[in-house]
C-alpha cells in the first residue's frame, strides 16, 4: 500500500509538472488518449529530470509556480476535488468548493514535492496497447513506470474528453485509485467535523 501511494504521487507530480517545454504541440490535447498521455508524460519526465536544483530538490515554490502555470490545461482539478467529496460536494456552498479546491490542491502540492526527489535519470514512462474507443468521452490509457533498481508499476490514467481537448482526472497505481483513496479519508474527516472542518485539517497540513 505504501509503495503504491509513493508511485502514486511520483506520477501525480509528472502529471503537474507538465507542459513546460514551448516543443509540446499546441494541439496535444486532441491527439489521441495514448499519444496525450505519452507526450505530457515524457516531456515533464524530461524536465523533473533537468531541475535537479529545484523541481528534484522539493522546492515548493517552484513546484507551485509550475502548477499555476500548467497544471489547469491539461487536468481537470475540480472534478477531481468534486469526486473526492463524494455527495458531500453537493452540500457544499461555492464558498466552501473553492477553498475545498484550493486546500486539496495544496495537499498535493506538499506530497509531491517529496516524490520529485525519486526521479532519475532511469525513470521512463512506458505506454501500453490503447483498449477501449479513442472516441468516448471518458476513457483509460494504460502505462508503466519504470526507475533504476526498482521493478515496474502499472499505472492508468482516466481522461475525460471536453471541448477543449483530453483533460485528466483520476489516476489507479497497483490499484488504488487516487480520487477513492481520498473519498474514504474526506468522508471521515467530513462525519467529524463537517467539511469546514476538512478544510482546516487539509491547511493545517500543507503549512
Amino acid at each position: 500500500m505504501a509503495r503504491a501511494l509513493s508511485v502514486l504521487a511520483l506520477l501525480g507530480a509528472f502529471i503537474l509538472a507538465a507542459p513546460a517545454k514551448a516543443s509540446l504541440p499546441a494541439n496535444i490535447a486532441h491527439a489521441h488518449p495514448a499519444e496525450f498521455i505519452e507526450a505530457v508524460g515524457n516531456n515533464a519526465l524530461e524536465i523533473v529530470k533537468q531541475k535537479q536544483d529545484t523541481i528534484r530538490s522539493g522546492d515548493l515554490d517552484a513546484i507551485y509556480d509550475m502548477v499555476n502555470q500548467h497544471v489547469l490545461p491539461y487536468v481537470n482539478f475540480e472534478r477531481t476535488t468534486r469526486l473526492a467529496a463524494g455527495r458531500y460536494w453537493r452540500q457544499a456552498s461555492p464558498e466552501q468548493r473553492e477553498a475545498l479546491v484550493k486546500a486539496f490542491l495544496g495537499t498535493l502540492v506538499r506530497t509531491y514535492s517529496a516524490a520529485f526527489k525519486q526521479v532519475d535519470m532511469g525513470t521512463q514512462l512506458n505506454i501500453l496497447p490503447f483498449r477501449g474507443d479513442a472516441d468516448a468521452d471518458d476513457v483509460v490509457v494504460r502505462s508503466t513506470l519504470t526507475q533504476s533498481n526498482a521493478p515496474a508499476v502499472a499505472v492508468d490514467y482516466r481522461l475525460e474528453k471536453t471541448p477543449d481537448g483530453w483533460r485528466i482526472y483520476d489516476l489507479n497505481v497497483e490499484g488504488i485509485w487516487l480520487i477513492q483513496n481520498y473519498r474514504n479519508q474526506f468522508a471521515q474527516q467530513i462525519s467529524q467535523s463537517g467539511i469546514d472542518g476538512l478544510i482546516r485539517a487539509l491547511n493545517q497540513q500543507n503549512q
